[in-house]
C-alpha cells in the first residue's frame, strides 16, 4: 500500500485528472454539441473508444513526464521538498526510469493507434510530447524560460490534441457542407480559447513555482527567472501575464454577452476574474516558499474553474 501511494504521488495523479477531466469535457461540453446535427447526417468517425484511447495516451505520456523529472531532480528536490520526494526514498531510480520506459512507450503506442484512425499528426505530436518531456527534465528546465514555455504549450496541446484528432475527418473541405465547416469553425474557436486560457495560466504557475523553488534550483546552477532577473522582475512578469489573462477573459465575456449567455458571464466574471486579480494582490504580498506555494494552489484552483466552465458551454451550444 505505501509502495502505491508513493507511485500515485510520483505520477501527480491529481494533475492526471485535470488532464483527463479537461479532455472528457471539451468533448462532451464542445465538441459533440456543436457536431450534433452533423452527425445525424453523417456516421461518426471519432468513436468514444478512440476517445479514451487519446485521454489514456495523455495521461501515460504526462505522468512518464512527471517520473523523469523527479528522477533527475533529486538533489533539487533534497533542497525544496525533502518530505515529499518518492524517488531514492521509497521507489529506486532503477525503477523510476524503469517505469518511465514503459509508460511512455505504451503511451506512444496507444497515440500512434490513434493517429492510425485519425490524424498521424496526433502521433507525431505526442511522440515530440515525449521528447520534450525528457529534455525539460535534462536541459531546458535550468534554462531561463524556455521549460517554462515548453510545459505551458504542452498544457495548451492537451486542448489543441482533441481538435485534430476530430478533425481529421474534415481534412477534404470541398467535401464538406455548410452545417460541418460551422461546426468545426466553432470547436477550433472554443480549441483556441481554451488552448490558450491553458497556456498562460500555466506560465504563470511556472513562474510562480520557480520563484518558491529558488533555493534549490540556485544551489544546482539552474538559470531561472527569478534567479536571472530576480524576484521583483520574475512578480511582474508573471503579474502581467494575469493582467493579461483577467483582460482576455473579459473581452470574452463581452462577446458572449451579446449572444445571452448570462450565466456563463457571471460564472467567469465571479470565480475566474475576482480571484484572479485577488490572487495578483496576494502574489505581490508573497515573501517566502510557503507563501508562494499557497499562490502556485490558488492557480491551480483557477484552472480547475477554468475547465469546469466548459459545462456552462454545454448548456448554451447548439
Amino acid at each position: 500500500m505505501r509502495l502505491a501511494t508513493a507511485f500515485l504521488r510520483l505520477i501527480r495523479w491529481p494533475n492526471l485528472v485535470f488532464i483527463a477531466l479537461t479532455q472528457l469535457l471539451f468533448y462532451y461540453c464542445i465538441v459533440q454539441p456543436a457536431l450534433s446535427y452533423s452527425q445525424r447526417l453523417y456516421p461518426e468517425q471519432f468513436t468514444q473508444p478512440l476517445l479514451y484511447l487519446l485521454v489514456l495516451a495523455s495521461v501515460l505520456i504526462a505522468a512518464a513526464g512527471y517520473i523523469i523529472n523527479d528522477y533527475f531532480d533529486i538533489n533539487i528536490d533534497q533542497v525544496n521538498k525533502p518530505a515529499k520526494m518518492v524517488v531514492e526514498k521509497i521507489i529506486t531510480r532503477r525503477w523510476a526510469i524503469l517505469w518511465h520506459l514503459v509508460i511512455s512507450v505504451v503511451g506512444i503506442l496507444v497515440s500512434m493507434y490513434v493517429a492510425y484512425k485519425t490524424s498521424w499528426l496526433v502521433g507525431i505530436a505526442n511522440i515530440a510530447c515525449v521528447l520534450l518531456l525528457w529534455f525539460y527534465s535534462t536541459s531546458f528546465k535550468k534554462t531561463l524560460l524556455t521549460g517554462n514555455i515548453i510545459i505551458a504549450a504542452l498544457t495548451a496541446w492537451t486542448v489543441m490534441v482533441l481538435y485534430v484528432a476530430i478533425n481529421s475527418r474534415f481534412w477534404n473541405t470541398h467535401l464538406m457542407d455548410l452545417v460541418q465547416l460551422d461546426a468545426m469553425k466553432r470547436i477550433f474557436k472554443f480549441a483556441c480559447l481554451y488552448a490558450g486560457f491553458a497556456f498562460i495560466i500555466s506560465l504563470i504557475r511556472e513562474v510562480v513555482k520557480d520563484i518558491e523553488d529558488m533555493e534549490g534550483d540556485s544551489k544546482y546552477n539552474c538559470r531561472t527567472m527569478p534567479i536571472v532577473w530576480g524576484v521583483p522582475a520574475a512578480k511582474v512578469f508573471a503579474g502581467v501575464w494575469m493582467v493579461v489573462l483577467v483582460g482576455g477573459i473579459l473581452l470574452v465575456q463581452l462577446y458572449v454577452l451579446h449572444s445571452g449567455w448570462w450565466w456563463s458571464a457571471v460564472y467567469c466574471i465571479a470565480l475566474l476574474v475576482l480571484p484572479m486579480l485577488w490572487i495578483l494582490k496576494q502574489f505581490y504580498l508573497a515573501q517566502n516558499a510557503a507563501g508562494y506555494h499557497r499562490i502556485s494552489t490558488y492557480i491551480k484552483w483557477i484552472m480547475l474553474l477554468g475547465i469546469l466552465s466548459m459545462l456552462l458551454v454545454r448548456l448554451y451550444l447548439r
